[in-house]
């Protein structure tokens, strides 16, 4: 089980770690420049695709785990519909952000806090990577499916290619062309639709006969959709709750002044670093759990459980002792600016116990996903949210202000372990007697 566990979590780790790798380089752009409101600019301009494209995560998480599930019944047809039901809801929502481009840009701003300066910057840089759109919604369903049918090598492949020519699009861009925060938009643009055009030729090198059951009338019978729609509504639903949490914390951090958005900007990189390498499990147990719970192997399931959750809590550990030892020479990576350094040294002792705190929440979400055991995903991150982030922060900040901000993601992120773990057995193991 060990090896059937590290099998599809390292190349998930790689394919992972390479998302904020690159969120990394583009704050290490813009934060050596000669102001601050750069580095401002794409955070608040990432905020708004973090919105849009984790709007759109559910098809992932959805499509891998009903996909698994498939492979485990071994239903060819089935595992090739929910490929083609994804891309659909893929197409149609991508063309939907692109024809109303404008009202979604100006919608965002009106919502987020910042100065005139950098929302600006934002600004231009959102005009730019609008369109990636197509391409990175469509590789959310395609790198799901993939998962689902127990290959983790392909996401790891096509994520690499995007990173790599992201990277090196971005600093071309911004180092030789002085396009600053267009630069690090448009190496995105580029970077996603040449992982777009590697995925299909692999889509079509191994899994070229799913092409036959390409019938429109199938993918769109009613009582299959729904289904599809109802378990990828539950984790809308609980995406959302996530870009609420995170738009909110960038978007009151920009209230707290430049210098405050600059400084917490570098470092929820720390905690997206940790997140994006938990999450290489977290994917790993949505196909692993999905399989055996399409089999209804109940034994291997919490067989497999058991061990994801001991490598879980060895890393959680891990990046809290790193955080905690090397916290302030990571912060040099993104900025040499003394203002931003001292704001984020008050606040990087909250970051340091989010690992060992939450680690247990991203194991759960793998393993919830691969039972599809989607309505409690949702009930607990809406609970997680409202009354454990949101309710705190509107308590507190008048009092510690920043700390509330900091307070609050830590409530947030250790309540979804717990309750996920209050919830288990009713929603995930009950279901295999």
């Amino acid at each position: 089980m060990h090896k059937d566990i590290l099998k599809l979590s390292i190349p998930n780790i790689l394919t992972n770690l390479t998302v904020p790798l690159l969120s990394m380089v583009d704050l290490h752009l813009m934060g050596y420049l000669d102001s601050e409101l750069f580095m401002g600019a794409v955070a608040l301009g990432g905020v708004i695709f973090n919105f849009v494209y984790w709007g759109f995560a559910f098809l992932r998480m959805s499509i891998s785990g009903i996909a698994a599930q498939a492979y485990g019944k071994n239903s060819d047809q089935e595992m090739a519909m929910v490929l083609f039901r994804g891309m659909l809801i893929a197409i149609l929502g991508s063309l939907f952000l692109l024809i109303f481009q404008t009202g979604l840009e100006k919608l965002s701003f009106l919502m987020l806090d910042g100065s005139a300066e950098v929302k600006e910057l934002a600004s231009n840089y959102f005009y730019v990577r609008i369109w990636a759109a197509p391409a990175a919604i469509s590789l959310m369903v395609i790198n799901g499916w993939f998962l689902g049918m127990q290959n983790a090598v392909y996401p790891m492949l096509i994520s690499v290619l995007i990173n790599i020519v992201n990277i090196a699009c971005s600093f071309v861009l911004v180092k030789n062309y002085g396009m600053n925060e267009t630069g690090v938009a448009l190496g995105s643009v580029i970077a996603q639709y040449t992982g777009f055009i590697l995925s299909l030729i692999l889509f079509l090198k191994k899994y070229r006969n799913t092409l036959t059951y390409l019938k429109l009338k199938s993918i769109l019978i009613v009582s299959e959709f729904k289904r599809f729609l109802n378990v990828s509504g539950d984790i809308f639903i609980r995406t959302w709750c996530v870009i609420a949490v995170f738009t909110f914390f960038t978007s009151k951090s920009a209230g707290f002044g430049d210098v405050a958005l600059a400084a917490n900007s570098a470092l929820l990189q720390f905690l997206f670093l940790f997140s994006y390498f938990l999450d290489g499990f977290a994917y790993a147990a949505e196909a692993i759990v999905g399989k055996y719970f399409g089999s209804k192997n109940k034994a291997k399931l919490i067989e497999a459980s058991k061990k994801l959750f001991l490598w879980g809590s060895i890393f959680g550990i891990s990046f809290t002792m790193s955080y905690y030892i090397w916290g302030g020479e990571l912060l040099l990576f993104f900025t040499n600016k003394e203002n931003v350094l001292n704001e984020a040294s008050i606040y990087l002792p909250w970051l340091v116990f989010i690992p060992i705190a939450s680690f247990g929440s991203f194991i759960w979400d793998g393993i919830y996903i691969g039972a599809t055991a989607s309505k409690a995903m949702r009930n607990t991150m809406l609970i997680a949210s409202i009354g454990f982030f949101f309710i705190p922060y509107y308590v507190l900040h008048d009092k510690i202000g920043m700390h509330a901000l900091w307070l609050s993601m830590l409530l947030f992120m250790f309540s979804r372990s717990v309750l996920q773990s209050l919830l288990a057995k009713r929603a995930v193991y009950v279901k295999l007697q």
